[in-house]
């Protein structure tokens, strides 16, 4: 490329690449040649003739106008074309802005049909035009035309045609020009990151032998599908989740490439289908060229996904390799065809093998890939008579992993590789038995609690997935009612007092205890300390203590033990018996705010918890401050979210008295965002009882608990009908989560003090 020539260099220097690049108007069909990069510019700059000050220039393919820019510094009068009506109306409004008035817009598709009002000097096509004849029309005699040629490689040639007669002669080839804008400068454009923080990545990168993508994924909290799927639009590719590539897998491909070639190239051959061969990578700057030289009879498709889906792939694929060879050598066995006295022992535990295999190990990593990738909250593996289940609970609903067809024999080497990794005894299957282990993936790290259950035909295991990322959700993102999200703030403000987070097991109330301690935690001005049994997630900037049983420190050593050690706040993971009760209400008392959790059903009914462990009445009217009742409900896939016809069994019961005029529900109709299931992710359904003059004298003369309960909606509880209508009616949750949630006496509304209350 020879030396540019100076014109050039200054128009460079005068317009900047980021006033044509906004994340607030990149549409999807903006690609690298919609925004090239500086050097990209330069380099085709480089390649060209030298462009004339009395010169008229069409650019086609114009997309943010940034070449366009440039180009109006070097010639008297620039046109703009391009096909797309959003980009253009862009560009026009940055033409203006930046007070470049020799630049006329022209939307239109570059055919025979484009008709210049003056001939041209000069047509840059950044865009692929199927026959350059179609512009001839727009040249001058002796006019030169430059387009890419080599639609189909990774990185297309520029031509240069010039106007002889009534056509175009080809002069040259002025070589290759790359328009591909590698992830970081893509993150950049889309305003996800800036330059310091891409540093600070890259060095973290090099240092810690990992992606720069990967770090930088982790630092901004960004959603791998999102994310991915982002990349791939600007990338020009075509993006797949991993369940679609398994449904479809040739895992006879996998054989024919070196496993370190596939792995250093970070590729995939998934699928071949005539003279095409289909690959996947989760890089979204991968090179196919060294495969094509390796593959020279097929042409390449590359297609992304995520990084966690690359990995179930190659799992599986190294699944279905180790899985042939175990089946070998256990001769027969392995797939199911236990013979004799020997095989029932074997099942009920009474023999052990001595050896896991590989195969083994691989299973059990390839369920805990699924599970993560399904944003599941447990996996169940279950035995039964003659078949193995495996299970995982997806937003509160248990949903089938059919692919994984273990013999009897299989999953109990799968349950011995748990054991062995939460340090459990292999030996004991008539037991249940609880433990811990870890996973690491794409830079997450995830907590596995594990609780193995003896049953008729073997052993069930229950793992539970929690993820560690040193920060848990605030008060803002669970999603509560802005009003008791108030509350809630408010309650940690208090000087001393004793709060509570009532509900079932699974409804959340962990994560709500957590988001009030994660706004402690960024606020940093107290000090929290918490005793919990487990420790679910490992929050920075709080001292978190574990309950020991086996050497006695259980929640009540703990709290006597913090009120010596000047505490603000103390988190009590769960008050389980008396004694916990009292050294909770004496903390408060001494002038602590303490949060803790009970297992009952809502607001009211945990005053009676209180009572039945022996603690007085006065006591808990003095003391407590406030009881935040919960459960969790479907949340509304938002890419689906469309209006619905209310169920008349469910209205009816709802609202007995009528249905409000301006009532209104929504629901998803299924999309392949949320995996055709309407819903994605859950919210929690509140119930707030805070504890004014009134209900304190209630509760110290400790009435029937339906009076105590009419006497708080009196005082103004929260009802969790109330929390689940507001949430049906701005489109959150779907009206058929209120009888999943509500108990049939709970529908209607409630009555206060004999009379019934507004619904």
């Amino acid at each position: 490329m020879k030396k540019l020539y100076s014109r050039a260099v200054a128009a460079l220097s005068v317009i900047s690449r980021h006033n044509f690049v906004t994340s607030a108007d990149l549409a999807p069909s903006i690609t690298g040649h919609s925004i090239p990069r500086e050097e990209t510019v330069r380099h085709l700059l480089g390649l060209m003739p030298e462009i004339e000050q009395d010169q008229t220039v069409m650019h086609v393919g114009g997309g943010s106008g940034y070449l366009s820019a440039v180009l109006a510094q070097l010639a008297h009068r620039v046109i703009y074309v391009d096909r797309n009506p959003a980009l253009a109306r862009k560009a026009s409004e940055r033409f203006t802005g930046q007070g470049l008035h020799n630049i006329d817009v022209v939307e239109a598709v570059a055919d025979s049909r484009l008709k210049a009002d003056t001939p041209c000097d000069l047509i840059i096509c950044t865009t692929f035009i199927d026959t350059p004849a179609c512009l001839l029309d727009n040249l001058r005699p002796g006019g030169t035309l430059v387009c890419l040629e080599g639609r189909a490689g990774p990185v297309p040639s520029l031509a240069m045609f010039q106007r002889k007669n009534d056509g175009l002669e080809r002069i040259r080839t002025l070589g290759w020009i790359d328009f591909n804008r590698n992830s970081e400068q893509i993150l950049i454009d889309l305003g996800m990151v800036d330059e310091s923080t891409l540093a600070q990545a890259r060095h973290e990168a090099s240092s810690g032998n990992e992606r720069v993508l990967d770090i930088l994924r982790r630092k901004l909290n960004l959603e791998e599908t999102e994310l991915y799927r982002s990349l791939a639009r600007q990338r020009g590719m075509e993006f797949v989740v991993g369940d679609d590539v398994l449904a479809q897998l040739n895992t006879g491909l996998f054989r024919h490439f070196s496993r370190t070639f596939l792995d250093l190239s970070r590729m995939i051959p998934v699928a071949r289908e005539d003279s095409m061969l289909t690959v996947i990578t989760d890089d979204p700057d991968a090179r196919t060229d060294q495969l094509e030289r390796l593959t020279q009879d097929y042409g390449i498709v590359c297609k992304l996904v995520t990084p966690t889906d690359f990995r179930r792939v190659w799992s599986a694929l190294d699944l279905t390799a180790k899985g042939s060879r175990f089946a070998e050598e256990q001769g027969g066995e392995a797939s199911g065809q236990i013979r004799g006295d020997k095989a029932s022992r074997d099942l009920l535990g009474q023999e052990n093998d001595k050896h896991v295999s590989p195969y083994l190990v691989s299973v059990y990593e390839a369920i805990l890939l699924d599970a993560v990738s399904e944003r599941a909250s447990d996996i169940h593996i279950e035995q039964y008579e003659d078949r193995v289940r495996v299970r995982l609970r997806v937003d509160g609903d248990l949903q089938d992993l059919p692919q994984y067809q273990l013999s009897p024999r299989e999953i109990r080497g799968v349950i011995n590789v748990i054991k062995l990794r939460a340090e459990l005894n292999i030996a004991e299957h008539r037991l249940p038995q609880g433990g811990r282990s870890r996973l690491q993936l794409s830079g997450t790290s995830y907590d596995l609690r594990i609780q193995t259950q003896p049953s008729l035909h073997g052993e069930n295991v229950i793992i539970r997935l929690l993820p560690q990322t040193g920060r848990a959700m605030t008060i803002e993102e669970l999603g509560m009612s802005p009003a008791i999200g108030a509350h809630y703030q408010r309650l940690l403000d208090n000087p001393a007092g004793l709060v509570l987070v009532v509900g079932p097991t699974g409804s959340g109330k962990s994560t709500t205890l957590y988001a009030g301690l994660q706004t402690l935690a960024d606020d940093g001005r107290r000090k929290v300390i918490t005793v919990e049994d487990p420790i679910e997630y490992s929050i920075d900037n709080i001292q978190q203590t574990r309950v020991r049983a086996d050497i006695g420190f259980s929640f009540a050593d703990a709290m006597r033990a913090f009120v010596r050690e000047d505490p603000d706040v103390i988190l009590v993971g769960e008050i389980r018996d008396q004694e916990t009760a009292l050294e909770a209400i004496r903390a408060s008392q001494t002038g602590h705010v303490v949060l803790s959790t009970l297992h009952c059903n809502d607001a009211v009914d945990s005053l009676q918890r209180l009572y039945d462990l022996g603690i007085h009445p006065n006591s808990i009217a003095g003391e407590l401050l406030a009881v935040i009742a919960q459960r969790l409900a479907k949340r509304i896939c938002h890419h689906c979210r469309e209006p619905a016809t209310a169920s008349p069994d469910i209205l009816a019961e709802v609202f007995p008295d009528g249905v409000p005029a301006d009532f209104r529900c929504f629901e998803g109709k299924g999309c392949s965002k949320c995996g055709g299931r309407g819903t994605q992710g859950r919210v929690a359904i509140v119930e707030y009882m805070e504890v004014d003059a009134d209900v304190r004298n209630a509760i110290s003369s400790q009435p029937p608990i339906g009076e105590l309960r009419w006497r708080a909606l009196d005082a103004g509880l929260i009802t969790m009908r109330d929390s689940a209508l507001d949430h049906v009616i701005e489109g959150v949750i779907p009206l058929s989560e209120l009888p999943r949630i509500l108990p049939r006496e709970r529908m209607a509304p409630e009555l206060r003090g004999g009379r019934r209350s507004n619904g």
